[in-house]
């Protein structure tokens, strides 16, 4: 998820970071960066806390995520 990643950078947080904040091990986190795992409501509304996005982010489908990036 490279929006996601752009949103850390834009922190300036590493990945250990954002896991001990969200309170989820590193490995986890760089999964959910990675697009391999979807977090659980709970952990994708700590992350939108803390990066900065509305966690429901992550349930959107391809087709809506791409048209909300274009407006």
């Amino acid at each position: 998820m490279d929006w996601l990643k752009k949103l850390r950078i834009e922190k300036k947080l590493t990945h250990d970071e954002v896991a001990v904040l969200a309170g989820m091990t590193r490995a986890y986190y760089s999964m959910i960066e990675n697009g391999v795992r979807t977090p659980s409501p709970s952990y994708a509304i700590r992350l939108g806390e803390i990066l900065g996005f509305n966690w429901t982010r992550f349930y959107a489908d391809s087709e809506t995520s791409e048209v909300i990036a274009k407006a």
